[in-house]
């Protein structure tokens, strides 16, 4: 990095593109093409992952599990998209680091559920609260969205006449 602000200092194009290449350690070798590949591949295997955890869904340790691996794929796939570095910029902005923190928690609170708990009504529970938690942080991401649900959920179950 010392380089690059260096070569940006001197004032040389060529040091510049040369040094910025070096700095980015092989990072970006993937195509545009290759991104949206490994974008869907990590989506469809982890929605694999989750489909095929309702096949074990009355042994809580391998459901958890397999369940939470299949969610943490499919949101990780964006990592190929937009690259590791900002997405994890991105789940800890100020506007989504809640959706995020809560997010994070109850895959903690499932897994602990099926691995320790051994409890299957924990567990599903935990599940259920993690599905709610992934919905409302990739809600985040759209502008206005999670407004637009809180406006809808008000409405919808609001009691008064």
């Amino acid at each position: 990095m010392w380089n690059l602000g260096q070569s940006i200092l001197r004032g040389n194009e060529e040091d510049r593109e040369d040094e910025f290449l070096e700095d980015s350690d092989g990072l970006c070798n993937l195509s545009p093409v290759q991104r949206m590949y490994g974008f869907a591949a990590c989506l469809v295997a982890g929605f694999a992952c989750m489909l095929l955890s309702l096949i074990v869904f009355a042994k809580p340790i391998k459901f958890a599990v397999l369940f939470t691996f299949g969610n943490l794929l499919a949101v990780g796939s964006t990592a190929f998209l937009i690259g590791p570095v900002q997405q994890i910029r991105m789940m800890f902005d100020p506007v989504r680091i809640y959706a995020t923190a809560i997010y994070i928690g109850f895959v903690v609170i499932a897994l602990i559920c099926a691995l320790w708990i051994h409890n299957k009504i924990l567990t599903i529970i935990a599940i259920i609260c993690e599905i709610c938690a992934l919905i409302w942080y990739s809600l985040s991401y759209i502008p206005f969205a999670r407004g637009m649900v809180s406006r809808l959920m008000i409405r919808f179950f609001d009691t008064e006449i």
